[in-house]
């Protein structure tokens, strides 16, 4: 606590007393100046999602309403596609569509999820059209949740949050 250091003036109410103490204080504080702002703003670790979806409507739909959320977005089409960013990319969550051409999501949550970099790793999947069969296949496989196309962006945005924070603690 800053010792009181005889601001007083005669003359001036306590009111006036209190603004004079307290807008000579604030002078003498460390500001941080705008650029440095900008420059830790800019440098803060953004959580990384990925996403896996062979629609390109999809993929770019999540990426814009993800990025307006302040996540970095990485995205691919297909299990090729994906096993070119494995090793490039820490991720934080996976969305993965269900029905992938050659390699579905399935089988990919399965074998990212038995290899022990991938295994804290959120992999939720996603489908417009799954079956009661493709829900215990993906459990199976190690998913930590399926989301049902359409799906509303909010609540896509607080189950990663969740994911992301469980996975923190």
């Amino acid at each position: 606590m800053k010792k009181w250091s005889g601001y007083s003036r005669k003359g001036c109410s306590l009111k006036e007393q209190i603004e004079s103490i307290q807008s000579h204080r604030m002078a003498e504080e460390q500001v941080i100046d705008l650029n440095t702002f900008r420059e830790l703003k800019k440098n803060r670790k953004k959580p990384v999602v990925l996403v896996v979806d062979d629609d390109e409507l999809v993929r770019n739909g999540l990426k814009r309403i993800l990025e307006a959320e302040r996540f970095h977005v990485v995205l691919a089409e297909d299990a090729m596609a994906l096993s070119k960013v494995l090793d490039h990319q820490h991720f934080d969550v996976i969305l993965m569509d269900i029905k992938l051409p050659w390699v579905d999501g399935i089988e990919l949550c399965q074998i990212l999820k038995s290899h022990k970099s991938f295994q804290s790793v959120p992999v939720v999947l996603m489908s417009g059209e799954a079956s009661p069969e493709d829900l215990e296949l993906g459990v199976a496989a190690g998913c930590d949740d399926v989301l049902v196309k359409p799906f509303d962006a909010s609540e896509l945005i607080s189950m990663i949050q969740e994911k992301i924070s469980a996975v923190s603690l």
